[in-house]
């Protein structure tokens, strides 16, 4: 399998190759970049940061977020390991298609299983994950300050509650860091230390080795 440095001669997607109207490069292969850690880590505050600014640098990506393609692909979600197994496969193909179209995506989405990241990463020759972490306890204080919508608010809480009791609360599934282990990837090509940057520093820290390292080349 090939590195990022490996692969990085002429085959990034650069903004001056991109077409105006699709945001791909018919003549070169796609870039993955997928942001993954705990919930609450601030994957998604971070993955938006970047997002806007790969748009104001010319880049056109397509974002693809957990939460959003969930209920696409189970407009009425349980939460069961075995869906949340059909959804990271979907996740996966939908990633991967964009990409050999030539597209530069975004994945948000946590991903518990190493090997879930890597039916992406075997099939995408320019592919990055960027592990946003932070302890367990920040992962708490953050997710119990965010309101609820597409992911239930107090999650952990809520789990720990569950688990401590046997009590059932609908609509809670499986929750990363308290039912199942996160497993880290030795061979992402970022870890963010995300304890105490503000919004701004994490995400000028990721933009700048995406661009650098990724996107660049």
């Amino acid at each position: 399998m090939q590195t990022i440095a490996a692969a990085a001669s002429g085959l990034f997607c650069t903004a001056s190759g991109l077409d105006g109207n699709t945001g791909r490069d018919p003549q070169q292969p796609g870039t993955v970049i997928w942001f993954t850690g705990l919930p609450g880590c601030g994957k998604s505050s971070i993955c938006d940061f970047v997002l806007s600014r790969l748009r104001d640098k010319g880049f056109d990506p397509v974002l693809l977020r957990m939460d959003d393609r969930r209920k696409q692909y189970f407009p009425r979600p349980e939460y069961t390991r075995e869906e949340r197994e059909k959804a990271y496969e979907f996740f996966a193909q939908e990633a991967v298609s964009h990409a050999r179209q030539g597209r530069l995506v975004l994945m948000d989405a946590t991903a518990p299983r190493i090997e879930m990241r890597r039916r992406v990463r075997d099939q995408i020759p320019v592919f990055a994950e960027i592990h946003i972490h932070c302890t367990l306890d920040t992962a708490m204080h953050r997710e119990r300050s965010r309101p609820g919508g597409q992911v239930m608010a107090e999650l952990y809480d809520k789990a720990l509650e569950r688990k401590k009791t046997g009590r059932d609360i609908p609509g809670l599934g499986m929750v990363i860091g308290v039912d199942q282990e996160f497993e880290v990837d030795p061979e992402a090509e970022m870890t963010l230390q995300n304890d105490h940057l503000s919004l701004q520093e994490a995400g000028q820290r990721a933009s700048k080795f995406i661009m650098e390292s990724i996107l660049l080349q």
